[in-house]
This record gives structure tokens, sequence and C-alpha cells, in this order.
């Protein structure tokens, strides 16, 4: 949703000296909550969650905007070792968020000691920017208190030269509001790069893409979830009211597309009705879903493939 184009410039350009302005990479390795903080943060859902790890695929903005700042998050998918051309693809996005970032929000789970991955994304930040740095330690509450100091002190560690740090409860929305005027206050002073009242660049058709995979890793298990994409093959609003999608699901065995569709379209029908819901809170109104499901052998491991699903590495 935007203005016309008068009241556009008008609201990009009428903001109060001091006003502040950037880009914030949410940074980390693959659930620690990234994308939880972020929506908590803007107040509303532009990233798909689920307990799965790898669950972002890309790069997603969300956008806050307050009288004092305008704050574009950039969520990133989890850095790990990929597998590969998807993880190849997923690695290339988060890492190229970091030198264009005006701040780097590196979340992870102070309930555990960092581990390898949380090194290695420590180095890649040293390496790819000067920018400030803040850590997020996040879930705060499944760390005993014998461990706070230890835990607390080895994440400082990696990155000595941090510009500060909050312990969060990402679900909870504990300390966002103290950690989100710490990243305010190591942002540029600037304009505002987006209307006030967009909260992300993402379209409607791309969202629900989303929405109807993160029903997949809700209500399927093993190796189904990470094997899925899916293509919104058609997004239309309906004469007659309301929003017609059809999409198909990508799996890469035939034995995945039976779990997918379930006995007698059971699970199809499940993952369909609440993905139709979630689409339905998004656009304010009634959405007609179509699901199909298809085998596309071995996709992740072929670059045509999935750059075909919407993958596409940066640069």
């Amino acid at each position: 949703m935007t203005n016309d184009n008068e009241s556009l410039w008008e609201d990009l350009e009428a903001v109060p000296p001091g006003h502040r302005s950037g880009f914030v990479a949410v940074i980390g390795r693959p659930n620690v909550g990234k994308s939880t903080l972020m929506n908590q943060l803007l107040g509303h859902k532009v990233a798909i969650v689920s307990p799965r790890p790898q669950t972002t695929r890309t790069c997603i903005r969300g956008i806050l905007t307050r009288p004092d700042a305008q704050i574009i998050f950039v969520d990133t998918p989890g850095l790990h070792k990929p597998l590969h051309k998807l993880g190849e693809v997923m690695v290339a996005s988060a890492a190229s968020a970091i030198p264009d970032a005006d701040v780097v929000l590196f979340v992870v789970d102070v309930s555990v000691l960092p581990t390898e991955e949380d090194r290695m994304i420590a180095r890649m930040i040293r390496q790819r920017t000067s920018n400030p740095v803040i850590l997020a330690l996040n879930k705060m509450d499944l760390l005993p208190p014998e461990r706070v100091k230890p835990h607390t002190e080895a994440y400082w560690a990696l990155l000595p030269d941090h510009a500060g740090w909050m312990m969060t409860i990402a679900t909870e929305a504990v300390n966002l509001d103290k950690l989100l005027n710490l990243i305010v206050a190591h942002l540029p002073e600037g304009p505002r790069y987006y209307p006030g009242d967009l909260i992300t660049d993402q379209t409607e058709r791309e969202i629900a893409a989303e929405l109807i995979r993160e029903q997949v890793l809700r209500f399927t298990h093993k190796e189904v979830p990470h094997s899925v994409a899916v293509v919104v093959e058609e997004y239309k609003e309906r004469e007659t009211g309301g929003v017609y999608i059809a999409a198909t699901i990508y799996v890469e065995k035939e034995s995945q597309k039976g779990i997918l569709i379930g006995a007698g379209g059971q699970m199809l029908r499940r993952i369909g009705t609440a993905a139709r819901e979630e689409i339905e809170r998004m656009v304010g109104g009634r959405v007609y879903l179509d699901l199909w499901v298809k085998v596309s052998k071995n996709w992740r491991r072929d670059m045509h493939r999935v750059r075909q699903m919407g993958y596409v590495a940066p640069g």
C-alpha cells in the first residue's frame, strides 16, 4: 500500500532534523530466532517462522517507520555450511547483506556457548564491514543464571569491538524496545527511503508463496520440508471479489509427493486451509487457493532449477 505520487514525495521528504535511517542486516546461524525477532520489532509478520532450521531462504526486507527514524531490516538466511546449490545461494545472499548494511545485528542463541558456525559468522562480519555491529543475545529465558557470565563473555569475545549488546527473548518481545533504541542510535542521519505506511517491499504474490511453504513446514516432518519449494503460478483479483491463487508445491521425490498429498488428499487440504487463512489475514479478504504437488528430482542440486524456483544468488 502506497500513497499517490505527490503525497509519497511529501512523506519521504518531511522528516525532522536529526532523523536517522538505514539498513540493518539481521545475521546469524540457522534457528536462533532472526525472523521472529524481526517480526516482533516490526509488529507485523513479514517473514515466515518455524522451529526448523534454514526456514528463511532469501533476504527479506521489513520496514519500520517512526517519527525519528526509518529502519530497514534485512532478514537473512541462516549462515551454514552449504550442502547443495540452494544452500550456496542462501549463504551468498546472507553474506552479501553484511557490507551493504549500516548496522549489523548479530543474533545468537545465548543459551548455548558459541558454535563453530557462530565463530565463522563473526569472522565474516569482521572481514566484510567496519560499520557498527550489535549483538542480540537471544533466548535468554533458556539460560541458567550460573551460565550468564561465561556465555555472554564468550559471545562478546567473538566481536570485541561490538557497538553494544542486548539480552532478548524474541518470542515474547522482551527487551526489544531497548534493542531498537540501540539500533537507531547507531544509524546515520538520513531521509526516509520508503513511504511511512510500507512494512515490506515483498509483493503479495511472494508473501503468499512463503505462507504456503510455512504450512508445509508446520505439517510435515523428516526430509520433506527442506525439499519443498512453492511457486505461485497465478495471482489475480476476481471481479466478483476476493483473490484467486494457483500455486505448485515442488518436492524432490515421489515419496515426498505422497506424504504432502496424504491419504485421500487429507494432508494437502490441511496445508491449503491453514495457508488460505494466513493469506486472508494478509490481504484482508476472501482467498481462493488451488494447490498442486509436483516432483522436480533433486532440484536443490541444480542451479538452473534453483533459479526457476525463485532463488537467485546476488551479483
